[in-house]
């Protein structure tokens, strides 16, 4: 067994096409999130899959027992493979996580999902506050593009400023080819 646990983060459907979140270049994250899965998997790391569930009434998205709110194929979980499900950005907010990674004796965890700047920001940032280390997969993870005072960011600027964050003080910021090699 490893100290190393992959947290797949909202790879849902409502963040592709069809959905009702679609985010930029998410195919190709997705992509490269199962190629770290296989990896993780290959190495007997344990693999945790969290999935968002929105409990507002009128919920723009991931609508509880909704084709939008279930994991995407292209990153479903294995038998073997603990889904989380959570209601917060920060997956450790009243759910098992930090239970489940103690107990399986985990020092690391390796970040893949969906959106940068919210629940990828947020579950790398406590991971290391709980006592974690932790390394982001960049192009593992997508989101879309913002606005703020009129001013409109672009996807590729959003996630860049995030992974520029992240790797000032909170993690380890690779591609997947690098954390595959």
């Amino acid at each position: 067994m490893t100290h190393t646990a992959l947290i797949v983060v909202d790879i849902q459907n409502d963040y592709f096409s069809g959905g009702k979140w679609e985010l930029n270049a998410v195919d190709s994250a997705a992509d490269n999130a199962a190629r770290v899965i296989k990896g993780a998997r290959d190495r007997g790391d344990l693999v945790i899959h969290v999935r968002h569930e929105t409990l507002a009434p009128n919920a723009p998205f991931f609508v509880p027992d909704s084709h939008g709110a279930q994991l995407h194929d292209k990153v479903r979980a294995i038998d073997e493979e603990v889904v989380i499900v959570k209601h917060f950005m920060n997956p450790y907010r009243e759910t098992q996580l930090s239970e489940l990674l103690h107990r399986h004796g985990v020092h690391q965890v390796v970040v893949v999902g969906n959106m940068s700047h919210m629940c990828i920001d947020a579950v790398t940032r406590a991971s290391v506050d709980f006592g974690f280390s932790a390394i982001v997969i960049h192009d593992a993870c997508a989101t879309h593009d913002l606005e703020f005072n009129n001013v409109k960011v672009p996807a590729a600027l959003v996630h860049a400023a995030f992974m520029a964050a992240l790797r000032f003080g909170y993690a380890t910021v690779l591609s997947a080819d690098e954390y595959l090699l």
